[in-house]
């Protein structure tokens, strides 16, 4: 009983302010405020933890799957370069036309570090080139390598494994074609050395976000191909990005189920 007057005290309070009340009922006043606070604050910090440790478990589990394909370790990625931030963002173009010249492997590596990368791998579940709402990073990234695009990487489709800095094969073969036709027959798609494609495991930014997800995850992949347009002009490469394609024919050449979402698809090669 004395709970629920106390209960009842502190509410008739809240509504004439703190300023009139003796010192001791201020002190319980704020006291339960404070209460209040902290257990919204760890409930709050609760949720954070556990919807990290969902995305890792979901991870791992995705990284287990793709795991039966061939591994390609990938050159550490360069922190340096001859070209200044200012001077790629003044030079950054859309670029549908390249020379069938193969790319190597160091640009591969440096494409996707710059869309995916992990830059500070002992904070939370590895802090990334491009940010992403709530540390959740919903997408996935993939790379379609055409005949010979690639110096010594066969042709076929691969996962980017941020974590690791490698690739893992997922399927064999030229998919150049049929993915250039799952993008509405725009040529560049197949005539590019590799298409860069980002997908997005939904859940895991909805388990926080719920319906503002889709919008939190179209930033961050404009955030991650922004981040590819740069370090693609400071290769001297060229790109562009698609947004009309048929999902369901991406995710048949990927190999991928229909909790992943594609929502972006650049081309890269050397530019004529």
């Amino acid at each position: 009983m004395d709970g629920f007057r106390h209960t009842v005290k502190l509410a008739c309070l809240s509504r004439i302010g703190v300023a009139g009340l003796s010192p001791f009922s201020r002190r319980s006043f704020l006291r339960s405020g404070a209460f209040l606070s902290a257990v919204i604050g760890s409930s709050v910090v609760g949720l954070v933890v556990l919807t990290g440790f969902i995305g890792l478990g979901r991870r791992a589990e995705r990284d287990g799957q793709a795991s039966s394909g061939e591994v390609v370790v990938l050159p550490p990625p360069r922190l340096d370069g001859p070209l200044s931030v200012e001077e790629a963002i003044h030079r950054r173009r859309s670029r549908r036309d390249y020379r069938p010249d193969p790319l190597s492997l160091g640009h591969v590596s440096q494409l996707l570090w710059a869309a995916q990368g992990v830059t500070a791998p002992h904070l939370w579940t590895g802090l990334r080139t491009a940010p992403s709402a709530g540390g959740l990073y919903p997408l996935e990234t993939y790379i379609v390598v055409r005949e010979n695009g690639v110096v010594d990487l066969d042709a076929g489709a691969y996962r980017y494994n941020p974590h690791r800095h490698g690739l893992t094969q997922i399927a064999k073969g030229d998919f150049s074609r049929p993915l250039m036709s799952a993008c509405v027959d725009q040529e560049w798609v197949g005539t590019a050395a590799l298409n860069i494609v980002f997908t997005a495991v939904v859940e895991r930014t909805s388990v926080k976000y719920g319906g503002r997800s889709l919008q939190y995850i179209f930033q961050e992949s404009g955030h991650a191909a922004q981040n590819v347009y740069l370090q693609a002009e400071a290769l001297g490469l060229g790109c562009v990005v698609i947004g009309a394609f048929y999902e369901d024919e991406v995710r048949s050449i990927l190999r991928i189920q229909d909790d992943e979402l594609p929502v972006y698809v650049m081309p890269v090669g050397r530019s004529v």
